[in-house]
């Protein structure tokens, strides 16, 4: 099965890398129920697309932001560690071998962020420094209501990374409709989204870059 990664890259004036990632595929098994994805991961594609049309034709004064959108995050037929995460596992690797992981920051994760019912867990899988700023940052813009009231422990597109020594945060609200009834079925459809939810996390994105480059 071919798959692709595309990267997009915002020189900065400071030496080193933020990268800003998300998944664009949706759920291979489910594909012929005509399964959307609208918020796994829609949302998270979508928003980031928005950040590069905000950063397009600015000078960064800080880091180099990347924008990563990962093919094959979720399982060909069922989740394991050797039947998901392909596109993060491959540039990982890529990136170990050519000196690129060295230059980078942190690496900020979004994943399933548009829920009307926005409350984004704490991942326990994530680094703890880089997740403090992700928090003093969602409280400066006055959401810290929608982060981080719920511990978890989440294997998604950042494990790669931290297994490699990378910074990472993953920004993911993984209960998705009444009991989590949503995720991976056809209920994943656009009038579950909200833009104030989308607003939410890149406003944080946005400032937590913005910290990053005071740290």
């Amino acid at each position: 099965m071919e798959m692709h990664n595309f990267i997009v890259r915002f020189a900065g004036k400071k030496d080193g890398v933020i990268v800003l990632a998300t998944h664009y595929e949706t759920n291979y098994p489910l594909r012929n129920i005509n399964f959307v994805g609208a918020n796994d991961g829609g949302s998270s594609t979508g928003l980031l697309i928005e950040l590069a049309s905000h950063l397009r034709g600015r000078t960064l004064d800080g880091y180099s932001v990347w924008l990563v959108f990962f093919d094959g995050e979720e399982a060909v037929q069922e989740w394991s560690h050797s039947d998901s995460l392909y596109g993060s596992r491959h540039l990982a690797a890529k990136w170990q071998n050519d000196g690129t992981l060295k230059r980078i920051k942190a690496f900020l994760l979004a994943d399933m962020i548009g829920d009307k019912n926005l409350d984004i867990d704490r991942d326990l899988n994530s680094t703890p420094w880089l997740l403090d700023i992700v928090r003093k940052a969602a409280t400066s813009l006055g959401y810290q209501s929608y982060f981080f009231a719920h511990n978890d422990q989440v294997e998604d597109d950042h494990l790669p990374f931290m297994q490699r020594g990378v910074a990472c945060a993953d920004i993911i609200d993984l209960d998705y409709g009444p009991q989590n009834s949503y995720h991976h079925t056809v209920q994943d459809t656009m009038d579950k989204l909200s833009a104030k939810s989308l607003t939410i996390v890149g406003n944080v994105l946005l400032e937590t870059i913005r910290l990053l480059n005071q740290h």
